[in-house]
């Protein structure tokens, strides 16, 4: 069943290969440290969300193009349409790929749709207390927020794909 010019394969075995068998016996190990180690980072960030948002993007190609998943980040045009500067953006929890260019009005609405969304529920705690600026919460709200958060943004805000008809 070889085809064509290639090395005949040779089995070389003589090199005690029994102690270099790559077994797996830690996996239940690693298993659970990485379920530690992801529930350190929530309560190291906690009240905000562990991931950043993302935006809605199609899939490329004739084949996945009915798809939607998640971008890298949200392009200038989306930030700007929603009114958040791109330098804030970064610090609030969503995510900036200056490169996208929105190539259709409907993903850029349903985007932009996504930030307000987002942009509503967010609460931003002042840096100063005693002297919060304009956009900051209340001392009540801050107080609420840290008793009931989300810990992740993509379970608030889901990207799902609609059954075609």
């Amino acid at each position: 069943a070889i085809k064509h010019n290639q090395q005949i394969p040779h089995n070389h075995f003589r090199k005690d290969w029994q102690r270099r068998v790559r077994v797996h016996f830690d996996q239940a190990g690693k298993k659970k440290a990485r379920r530690n180690a992801r529930a350190a980072k929530a309560a190291t960030v906690a009240p905000r969300p562990v991931d950043k948002l993302r935006p809605i993007v199609r899939c490329p190609t004739l084949k996945y193009n009915r798809r939607v998943r998640a971008g890298r980040g949200f392009s200038l045009a989306e930030l700007k349409a929603a009114g958040i500067p791109r330098k804030l953006a970064p610090t609030i929890g969503i995510s900036v790929d200056p490169r996208r260019q929105n190539l259709s009005e409907e993903s850029l609405a349903a985007n932009v749709e996504r930030l307000k969304a987002y942009r509503s529920r967010v609460i931003l705690f002042p840096r100063n207390s005693k002297a919060p600026k304009k956009g900051d919460a209340s001392a009540e709200e801050v107080k609420a927020a840290k008793e009931n958060f989300v810990k992740q943004a993509n379970v608030t805000f889901p990207i799902e794909n609609k059954a075609q008809v």
